[in-house]
């Protein structure tokens, strides 16, 4: 299985800005957190912590795509470190107001403007799209970047939450900024991976959202970040009713360890299956690992469940990405890579949202009812469309 990892980084300067990348997307995961964190230790309740941080989690769903669309046009080098200076500098004015206790309305706009932050994680893999022509290498390469952006909201969150309060309430965010700097920068340093710009192809082609094919995908993984929403929330709240509250990391950890080994085995793995056929089989298998939720009792009962769901979590974002590259021209795959991100992170907070509201008005068995319906949600929208996804259908 190393030999297989080691081919893709034989590319020169590969791993290099595989690992600029890791630490260019530890601000998406840190973020939303660190704010929380921070106004919540600072007002003593969670009410504004959590609609600010909404707000920059919504905002980079829209502006994400919107930065990645810039960068299929002008390149990365040239619009990465503008997003991400203006991005950090939103977050630094955030940090500042609210330590000055500023009304709630300029915290929401700073939070709102931050939200441009470049997506590195479809940066990269915008990178490995052109260097790496062999479609077997290329899955290789999306399952790296899949575990590297497991192993991102592994380490961030704790981290951001530990340094808001063992050092001062903006260090988390602070942390997450400077982090951001570092990372975009030393990743457009590498100038020669840079993917081509396609001018001809990106003035006379559609919006990558505009074609079925990737609305369909976007909206499995709208459904599919919810069940990862409802999981982390619900996880914290179950931990709670057993008494053992810290047991809700162990949750969470077992989570991600099964998605990143299942990650890493299936990008080692050269399987000659149809991607719609593969994707058929992934997003049905991690619907239904949400049955059993609803029925555990037990902290092991629940890391056991969530393990085998993250089991299936992986591959399917690998086989999402893999078909996302298949159907839309080069010159757009920033922006259709970011979107896919987008739809991940919208149905996390929605999740997360819902199933915390459902907790509080009905109980933490009730919570995991989101998960279900989305696994639910998924299905159908796998019966009745994706099996149609046509690999030739681009936005061109």
């Amino acid at each position: 299985m190393l030999s297989t990892y080691r081919e893709i980084f034989k590319v020169p300067g590969s791993l290099c800005f595989s690992s600029a990348a890791l630490i260019g997307r530890m601000p998406m995961s840190m973020t939303g957190i660190g704010i929380i964190s921070m106004l919540s230790q600072m007002h003593g309740e969670y009410a504004l912590a959590g609609a600010v941080a909404a707000a920059f989690a919504l905002a980079s769903a829209v502006l994400g795509p919107q930065v990645s669309r810039l960068v299929d046009i002008y390149g990365q080098v040239r619009v990465l470190p503008i997003a991400a200076l203006f991005s950090a500098a939103s977050l630094l004015a955030l940090l500042l107001l609210a330590r000055l206790e500023s009304p709630p309305w300029m915290l929401f706009g700073c939070a709102i403007l931050s939200g441009c932050m470049p997506s590195m994680s479809a940066m990269v893999r915008a990178r490995w799209t052109q260097l790496l022509p062999q479609k077997s290498a290329l899955q290789t390469a999306y399952a790296f970047e899949s575990v590297l952006d497991e192993v991102s909201f592994i380490i961030g969150p704790p981290l951001s939450i530990g340094l808001s309060v063992a050092w001062f309430y903006e260090a988390g965010l602070l942390t997450a900024l400077l982090l951001q700097i570092l990372g975009v920068g030393i990743f457009v340093l590498n100038v020669k991976a840079e993917p081509k710009i396609d001018m001809l192809s990106i003035k006379h082609g559609q919006s990558p959202l505009k074609v079925a094919a990737v609305q369909r995908l976007l909206l499995l993984l709208i459904f599919m970040g919810m069940i990862v929403g409802t999981i982390d929330v619900v996880s914290v709240a179950f931990a709670e009713g057993q008494g053992v509250p810290a047991a809700a990391s162990i949750v969470l950890s077992v989570y991600a360890i099964g998605s990143c080994l299942a990650g890493l085995i299936f990008g080692a793995l050269k399987i000659d299956i149809p991607l719609s056929r593969l994707l058929v089989f992934c997003g049905v298998a991690t619907a239904l690992t949400t049955i059993p939720l609803v029925a555990v009792s037990s902290i092991t009962g629940l890391s056991v469940v969530v393990f085998f769901s993250g089991l299936f979590f992986a591959p399917t974002m690998i086989v999402v990405m893999t078909l996302v590259e298949e159907i839309i021209p080069k010159s757009r795959m920033a922006e259709g890579f970011t979107w896919m991100i987008s739809g991940l992170g919208v149905g996390i907070a929605l999740g997360s949202g819902i199933s915390g509201q459902i907790v509080d008005e009905f109980g933490v068995r009730f919570g995991f009812v989101v998960a279900l319906c989305a696994g639910f949600l998924s299905m159908i929208l796998i019966a009745f469309s994706l099996y149609k996804i046509p690999l030739g259908e681009t936005a061109e």
